[in-house]
């Protein structure tokens, strides 16, 4: 006789003589049809019942009413995480101690093959009329596929950021003595034909950084890994910043560019360099899209507990169709090949993501296309007013301080380090270079410097290797370590403070966020 034979036949063995046994046979016959492996244990833990699927989770049988088999039968089980897992203390047990559902619980299902079966239990008591626990039963779906199909999208997208950072170190790397050679010209007074020529290579610098800058921002905010600096803020203040920081494209593509500050204080709790972003975006991808002589306006006012950020331009405008899709990464209204400044099509995806993270909305209008376009940012305001502006940054053309350092620069890019070197040297600071971490190591013992710029990828000995190694000397406790390099991502600063570094700045340098250090380490040493 086939075994569905046997199987039919045992059934009819086993015909309910009672109306508690009518009920569990009918039970039973549900399992046996469930596309999930199904078990049953009585009070003490004995597997009373099994269906086929949990054979093929399982990869065998295990014993009826077999305390060797007690709870989940003799397999080796794991949780998530990897750490093994008790049987007593399995999904099946707790709810019989408990006597409490327990459902959708990951675990992990060692087969007597060594196979590994990723399954989500569904463990419910079972009770009579009365309420009394007579058993329990757990269902388990085999999810090992699904879990696969994750580990494969993780891994992907780990390799992808992974691939994005270096990209993004690699690209830094040659930025960065063409950014330190083009201000050391400007610094030194450049003859006026080639004023224009040094404008230019400024800008293009600045808009290559600030695309690597996107890669990067928009794969932390993918990895949940990009963290905010808030605080108690003015709203003048993100205006101020976006506009001077996108004020030299809206010149160069020949536009008029309209501020208009809010007349009282509005304050934000928010990252500033983040909403200036934001705001800057809006403003490049306005003047990306606008005419020479074209108009753009930046205001900005209160609206109840809302502050509202308005960029209006007159250019192409959005067609209706493609409204709903704007803020949609790598989307772009034209992508013809007369628009040079076209971009990544992640700006605005980028603002919108920033914008969220403050608990705010943006939105996007336009009359279609030559109507121009608008785009409003509402953030929570707050009642306590702000504190005044910020200085505003320093002019790079305004007179450099003479600070007499001792500055060690080290990089394995020769053109990165004497760029550099140079320009510090028009503070009147007194500049030794190393090109890999054992000279680097050598160069501060003889020279002993008071301030070090340091690469990270350096070869023989890399920069936090370097750093370690010089503060393990009584010379270098207290020298201002600064780390220069391409790497800019979260993990990288923890890496770089916890071998030491004081500081940690992204290749191409900022030439104001260095200056400030340095004059700090000065009047450090003054002090």
């Amino acid at each position: 006789m086939s075994e569905p034979a046997l199987r039919k036949e045992a059934a009819r063995e086993r015909q309910p003589e009672s109306a508690l046994q009518q009920r569990e046979w009918q039970f039973r016959r549900l399992l046996e049809r469930l596309p999930a492996g199904a078990y049953t244990c009585d009070t003490e833990g004995l597997i009373t019942y099994y269906n086929p699927h949990a054979v093929q989770i399982w990869g065998r049988a295990p014993q009826l009413n077999d305390p060797v088999d007690r709870f989940c039968g003799s397999f080796k089980l794991f949780a998530v995480d990897g750490s093994p897992i008790a049987h007593s203390a399995c999904w099946m047990a707790l709810a019989l101690q408990t006597g409490e559902d327990y459902n959708g619980q990951e675990i992990i299902i060692e087969r007597p093959d060594g196979q590994r079966i990723t399954a989500l239990a569904h463990a419910s008591p079972i009770r009579d009329d009365s309420g009394k626990l007579l058993a329990a039963v757990n269902v388990l779906v085999d999810i090992s596929d699904r879990k696969r199909a994750e580990d494969a999208l993780k891994e992907a997208d780990r390799s992808k950021n992974e691939f994005l950072a270096t990209l993004a170190h690699e690209l830094r790397n040659p930025l960065a003595p063409i950014r330190n050679a083009v201000e050391v010209l400007l610094l030194s007074g450049p003859h006026p034909e080639m004023q224009g020529m040094l404008d230019v290579i400024e800008r293009q610098t600045r808009q290559m950084t600030r695309l690597i800058d996107e890669l990067l921002d928009l794969a932390r905010i993918s990895s949940n890994k990009l963290e905010l600096c808030k605080d108690r803020i003015e709203l003048a203040e993100i205006l101020h910043t976006a506009a001077e920081t996108s004020r030299p494209l809206i010149e160069a593509c020949g536009q008029e560019f309209v501020v208009t500050f809010p007349p009282k204080p509005i304050a934000l709790d928010g990252d500033l360099t983040r909403l200036a972003q934001v705001i800057s975006n809006l403003l490049n991808n306005a003047a990306k899209y606008t005419v020479r002589e074209g108009r753009i306006w930046l205001w900005a006012e209160r609206q109840g507990s809302e502050a509202v950020i308005t960029v209006r331009d007159t250019g192409m405008g959005i067609p209706a169709e493609m409204l709903p899709r704007i803020f949609d990464m790598f989307t772009q209204v034209d992508r013809s090949l007369n628009r040079s400044q076209g971009g990544l099509g992640i700006g605005l995806t980028l603002a919108r993501r920033l914008v969220e993270l403050h608990d705010g909305t943006i939105t996007a209008h336009s009359d279609g296309p030559g109507e121009g376009s608008e785009f409003v940012v509402r953030l929570p305001a707050v009642g306590e007013p702000a504190a005044a502006l910020r200085p505003p940054g320093r002019d790079r053309f305004a007179a450099l301080p003479a600070l007499s350092l001792r500055i060690l620069v080290v990089d394995d890019n020769q053109d990165s380090a004497e760029s550099l070197g140079t320009l510090l040297k028009l503070m009147g600071n007194d500049i030794r270079t190393a090109h890999d971490g054992l000279e680097a190591v050598a160069a501060a013992a003889e020279f002993r410097p008071e301030v070090v710029l340091l690469d990270i990828g350096l070869p023989k000995m890399d920069g936090y290797e370097a750093a370690r190694a010089i503060r393990e000397q009584p010379w270098g406790k207290g020298m201002v370590l600064i780390a220069a390099t391409g790497w800019g991502q979260e993990g990288d600063r923890r890496l770089s403070q916890e071998a030491g570094f004081d500081h940690h700045l992204v290749k191409p340098v900022d030439l104001a966020a260095l200056v400030q250090l340095l004059e700090k380490a000065a009047a450090d040493r003054s002090a």
